[in-house]
């Protein structure tokens, strides 16, 4: 079943729960088209943190679990099941919401074990899932780290990080901030389907001009490449985004894991059972025969034949387009305590 502006078809059972819920035809439609729902996050800690070796930082404030874009694809969706929910549907209507988030990153900056370094937005959901224009949590949170000036990195695929411009371009002025926007593919159609409520391509690309505009860097991820879906557009897509101002590009291979096969296998054989087998099997091809590898180091861009080519054909096209050469960094040395004192900082990439 094709669901209106929903990723995952289906709510698979959640491999932590010992009972499962199977409902009779009378509640059947219903269960497969459910309505959003937002739900309080009562957490007393906001910043998390990840050692990782694969990952340009250290520290992550995700002021939302789950996400309404309901990419099928998504990586984060197992987490969902850490709360009791399913990682399919659930995780795109059971939208967790952390209200006091802007109050305990606050909290957090000010205590005296934290160590001024760049704070990603968000590593697991985005911050600017279509929630945000209402609740404006992210907002509020950067206006806390523009208090403090202290770094922060966003990475997002939704045109609303254009509505904080005045505060990332006080950031900015202090090389505290960028913003890394994900591109999966230029075709609109396909990404309607593949990213049902994220914004458009062409939305995207206006963003990172107004953002380049206003002289914050701005980093392409054209993420995730999908082979046999997607992986012909990488140039396509580096061209465009280079011209809208993008400096810096990276690109993350398809991972899989654990219920997000279920998902995406869905996904392929409700909107393109023609060619499922096909990117199935190039799937495989970079990943030694499976669907994920989790090891530090090729989980983010595979390995053998067919991953090495996809990462030339990326690397040529970056050349091309004249992308830095240099890493993406930002500075701590502006970080201020709450009392308005300047700390005395090197720089941190």
């Amino acid at each position: 079943m094709n669901l209106p502006k929903r990723g995952a078809i289906s709510n698979p059972r959640n491999r932590f729960e010992p009972l499962a819920i199977e409902l009779d035809d009378e509640f059947a439609d219903e269960a497969r088209n459910p309505e959003t729902q937002f739900l309080r996050d009562d957490t007393q800690t906001l910043i998390s943190y990840s050692d990782s070796p694969d990952l340009g930082f250290r520290a992550s404030v995700n002021p939302y679990r789950g996400c309404e874009h309901g990419c099928a694809y998504c990586y984060a969706r197992p987490y969902h099941e850490y709360l009791g929910f399913s990682a399919g549907l659930d995780f795109e209507t059971r939208i967790m919401v952390k209200l006091s988030a802007p109050e305990l990153l606050r909290r957090e900056l000010s205590s005296p074990k934290w160590q001024p370094q760049v704070v990603a937005m968000s590593g697991v959901t985005d911050c600017y899932q279509p929630i945000e224009r209402k609740l404006e949590i992210t907002r509020r949170c950067l206006e806390v780290l523009a208090e403090f000036q202290n770094p922060v990195a966003i990475v997002t695929k939704n045109y609303l990080v254009t509505r904080d411009l005045d505060i990332l371009e006080r950031l900015a002025a202090v090389r505290a901030a960028s913003v890394n926007l994900s591109i999966t593919t230029l075709d609109a159609e396909l990404a309607r389907r593949l990213e049902p409520r994220a914004s458009l391509p062409r939305h995207r690309l206006q963003a990172i001009q107004r953002l380049s505009a206003a002289k914050i860097p701005v980093r392409v991820l054209v993420a995730p490449v999908i082979p046999g879906l997607n992986d012909h557009e990488i140039p396509a897509i580096l061209s465009a985004a280079r011209a809208a101002g993008a400096q810096y590009a990276v690109y993350v291979l398809l991972r899989l894991p654990y219920g997000v096969k279920e998902i995406f296998s869905g996904w392929l054989a409700t909107h393109l059972p023609g060619a499922q087998n096909k990117i199935w099997d190039r799937i495989r091809a970079t990943r030694g025969g499976a669907l994920n590898d989790p090891r530090f180091g090729t989980r983010m861009r595979g390995e053998g034949p067919e991953a090495e080519a996809i990462r030339r054909l990326f690397q040529v096209a970056v050349a091309r387009e004249g992308f830095s050469k240099e890493p993406m960094s930002l500075s701590i040395g502006q970080f201020r305590n709450p009392c308005g004192q300047q700390l005395e900082f090197g720089l941190q990439g």
